[in-house]
């Protein structure tokens, strides 16, 4: 066996580029220095990458500590309306929605995405920090419309760091861990802010809502200067890795595909969002996860829907915990099986059933022990959402310009559903009958896109076979590792190595 020679560590902003003998010497599958070097790598970048749960649980405090806010006083020292907070709710969306795109795409072209990160979340932090100053429903609106729009770069920018690092085998389970981020701030949010809120009430003469909004704040700007050091860049120039070490990460990711993770110098600044919007299978995942944040919205309305179960508040917020702690839970162990069986539409789907079964219960029954269990089997249904979004990353493989603005338009087109959904939860006579009706059907609609898109992937899979067929049938092939020819699908045209399948 072959010595690993000492590490030498990369450092400042040299490129590292896979010499032919390091990629000789490190392909082999079965080579025990390769193996040693990319557990080495997987072992050192998850420990990075894992300062992005903390990330998304900042994000989404700085984003829905508005709602804790209000049950403080914010409405009333602001003159707020009930549909001037409604406004100040969704505002934040349409800023979001905007920017998620033209983030994606600046992202996909700088060299140092973490400073990118880093820089937007000091942003967002400040931002964040100047709502506890506001005293106004204009001020308010602009502070929120303006989160949106610098918070849409971390969660679409993030995925697409992870997918520049892992393969396909191993990304459902990494983007599980940053959604962990989420289902813990679900979790954890409102009992978070009861701390803040019950202990900090006229502190230095101000209220306990302006409070919050300076102590949070204040943490993800913290954060935020950590993120400067400790998120990775790009598999050729990060900081922190050895050049043996970068040298396996993209190679990682060439196998995977068989093709190199980069863009084309040929390629302008609009060319992934050209092949993206020509390409039809990012429309049905658009609406498939429109649908299913629709389906989703429940968690925003969780402590109302615990309440239902007729305790008083103090309870209600410790029992609105222990479902998104079970949906944590579920969520790691359905990730770890999809990378494990390369599978994605069943574990998308299933989720959504146990979803289901929990609202129908909620429509059939008041039993307080049943309908308990039911909001365990709703949060649960985060699960196959999480797979959905590396079932975006596997389906738009390359270039990565193009992968970018697929995960962008998708992500940023859901959103609609979290406005919509913010009008579904009506309490009537019949409790909250109807909006589960709508939720139901809504978690139809996206089973339905999902199988369609599955189709569609059954389809360019057996394309792709026939031309691999074709293409080894024919006598002057000098060099069968060359690219495939085009095969036609619409307005999309697959130029894959041989080998590449896509994920059903």
């Amino acid at each position: 066996m072959e010595e690993i020679k000492p590490e030498r560590t990369h450092s400042h902003d040299s490129i590292v580029k896979p010499s032919d003998n390091n990629v000789e010497a490190l392909r082999g599958e079965k080579d025990e220095r390769r193996i040693a070097i990319e557990k080495k790598l997987v072992r050192k970048l998850d420990m990075r990458c894992s300062l992005f749960v903390l990330i998304y649980i900042m994000n989404y405090l700085d984003r829905n500590n508005i709602a804790s806010a209000k049950a403080k006083g914010l409405t009333r020292d602001l003159n707020l309306n009930a549909t001037q907070y409604s406004t100040c709710l969704s505002i934040l969306y349409v800023g979001y929605i905007l920017m998620q795109i033209p983030s994606n795409m600046i992202i996909n072209k700088i060299s140092r995405p973490s400073w990118y990160i880093g820089v937007a979340m000091l942003i967002w932090g400040a931002i964040s920090t100047c709502s506890g100053v506001v005293t106004s429903f204009g001020g308010m609106l602009a502070i929120r419309f303006t989160l949106g729009f610098v918070e849409a770069a971390f969660l679409p920018g993030a995925l697409l760091i992870l997918s520049k690092w892992y393969t396909r085998r191993e990304l459902t389970l990494r983007n599980a861990i940053l959604f962990g981020g989420n289902l813990i701030s679900n979790a954890f949010a409102a009992l978070i802010a009861a701390g803040v809120l019950s202990n900090m009430e006229g502190v230095l003469g101000h209220a306990a809502w302006r409070w919050m909004f300076w102590i949070e704040g204040a943490a993800t700007m913290a954060i935020a200067i950590a993120a400067f050091f400790i998120l990775p860049d790009l598999p050729t120039n990060t900081r922190g890795f050895t050049e043996e070490e970068l040298e396996v990460a993209q190679l990682r990711l060439l196998e995977d595909v068989g093709e190199a993770d980069q863009d084309s110098a040929e390629e302008g600044i609009f060319s992934g969002l050209i092949m993206a919007v020509k390409d039809v299978k990012i429309y049905v995942m658009m609406f498939a996860l429109t649908a299913y944040v629709v389906g989703l919205s429940f968690n925003a309305f969780f402590p109302s829907l615990t309440g239902t179960l007729g305790f008083s508040y103090i309870p209600t917020l410790l029992m609105s915990s222990p479902p998104w702690v079970f949906s944590t839970i579920v969520s790691m162990i359905n990730a770890w099986h999809a990378d494990r069986t390369q599978e994605k539409f069943w574990h998308i789907v299933v989720p959504m059933c146990f979803g289901l079964i929990g609202f129908i219960i909620c429509m059939a029954t008041h039993n307080t022990a049943a309908r308990y269990i039911a909001l365990f089997l709703q949060a649960s249904s985060y699960a196959g959402f999480i797979v959905f979004y590396s079932w975006i990353s596997s389906s738009f493989p390359r270039p990565p310009a193009k992968r970018a603005v697929a995960i962008a338009m998708v992500n940023a087109f859901s959103q609609l559903g979290n406005i919509a959904g913010s009008y579904v939860w009506k309490l009537d006579s019949n409790g909250y009958r109807q909006a589960y009706g709508i939720v139901t059907a809504m978690f139809g609609v996206a089973i339905i896109l999902c199988f369609v898109f599955r189709l569609i992937l059954i389809n360019l899979n057996k394309k792709l076979e026939a031309g691999e067929q074709a293409w080894e049938t024919r006598a002057d092939v000098a060099d069968k590792g060359n690219k495939l020819e085009h095969i036609e699908k619409g307005d999309e045209a697959l130029d894959m190595k041989r080998g590449f399948r896509y994920l059903i």
